[in-house]
């Protein structure tokens, strides 16, 4: 398996502490409150997206939520290779 950047890694072990609710806010906020740095969505979503090709984080989408006008979250579960990982 190819080896993790320290961000990457950061936002993997951010999943698996937030556990049902890990979604993009919430992973940058405890991020952010963890270690005093804010990421941008770009770099979040990014490493996220790169986390669920490679079968380390699976992807979920919610229903409508009605605070958020409708809008759907992401949320993210991670895998047995995660954990490995």
């Amino acid at each position: 398996m190819k080896d993790l950047t320290l961000t990457e890694e950061m936002f993997l072990l951010t999943v698996l502490k937030l556990k049902d609710d890990a979604y993009g806010v919430s992973i940058r906020r405890y991020v952010s409150e963890t270690i005093h740095r804010i990421y941008p969505y770009g770099t979040l979503y990014s490493a996220l997206d790169k986390l669920v090709r490679m079968g380390l984080l699976t992807k979920t989408v919610s229903a409508p939520i009605p605070e958020r006008g409708g809008r759907r979250r992401n949320y993210y579960h991670i895998t047995r290779s995660g954990k490995a990982a």
